[in-house]
Order: structure tokens, then sequence, then C-alpha cells
């Protein structure tokens, strides 16, 4: 049972792993040591952990370590008579997510919004003819799936600050 479950956990390592790579713009060993981070949990993991179950070198482990810290992506613990430091992910990491995101969002609506204000100006203005007008529809559409999608990570943003979940 023990086996089955640290091959489903590194299986999902490396599809997480994957996944933050290209969202996270993290190298793969970086990528997969905050994985490892994510589904270890508040327990934390050492960096032998690491070493040994991600298979990289010390200098590796320890290089993409400290370059995760300087993203404040993750942090350590001690332990009283303990001299391992436990890693964790800092749980801010979810709403420097969610910020980045809803940048990105308002950005985007900004721009449908002025594509969809210059078709409105060109279909008063210079088209007649109904069937060569601009359809306006999509960025309709797709303004108002922006504010929705925004207004509902805000609630879970505010939730998130507000601790009501234990991530």
């Amino acid at each position: 049972m023990k086996d089955t479950v640290c091959d489903d956990k590194m299986s999902l390592v490396e599809k997480l792993g994957v996944h933050l790579e290209a969202r996270e713009n993290l190298a793969p060993v970086a990528a997969r040591i905050l994985s490892y981070i994510i589904l270890t949990g508040k327990k934390g993991t050492t960096f032998e952990d690491l070493v040994t179950n991600l298979c990289a070198s010390k200098s590796t482990i320890s290089t993409h370590l400290n370059h995760l810290q300087d993203l404040n992506k993750i942090h350590y613990f001690t332990k009283t008579g303990d001299r391992k430091k436990y890693f964790v992910i800092k749980k801010d990491i979810i709403i420097q997510h969610i910020d980045k995101m809803v940048k990105h969002w308002k950005e985007e609506r900004a721009i449908h919004l002025e594509i969809k204000e210059y078709k409105e100006s060109i279909n008063d203005l210079k088209i007649e003819n109904e069937e060569e007008k601009f359809d306006l529809s999509f960025h309709t559409d797709y303004m108002k799936f922006i504010d929705e999608a925004s207004s509902s990570i805000a609630k879970l943003r505010k939730k998130i600050t507000d601790n009501t979940f234990n991530i």
C-alpha cells in the first residue's frame, strides 16, 4: 500500500511539475521540488528527502531550493532539537497566482473593450451593408465571462486571506 501511495505521489509530482514549469516559468527540477513540497503538505519535506526522492544531486536541489525561496514560493521551519530544515509552500503563493491571473484578465478585458469600441465605430461610420458589419457578440460575451470569473476568483481570494481555507 505504501509503495502505491509513493508511486501515485511521484506520478503526480511529475504531472504537476510539468504544469508548473510552464505556468511559473520554472526550471524542471525547481518545478518538481515545488510539486513535491505541495504534495507533502504541512509536515514539510527535508533537503535529504528531496535529494532521495527526486534523484537529483545535492547541489542541484540546493540551487533550486534557494531560487524557490528567493521567488517567495517556499520557506522553511525547524523543529526543536532537530537540525533539519523542513520546507513548505508559502500560503500566499495562491494569492500571488490569483493576483497574476486577475491582472492578466484585466489586460485582456481592456483590449477586448478597445477592439469592440473600434468595431462599433466602424460599423456605425463606414459599413452600410448589414452583412458586412462586425459581430460584436464575441467581445461582449468574453468580457462578461472575464467579469464573472474575476468576481468568482475575488471571492475565493477573500476566503483564502480570511483564513477560511486551510491550504
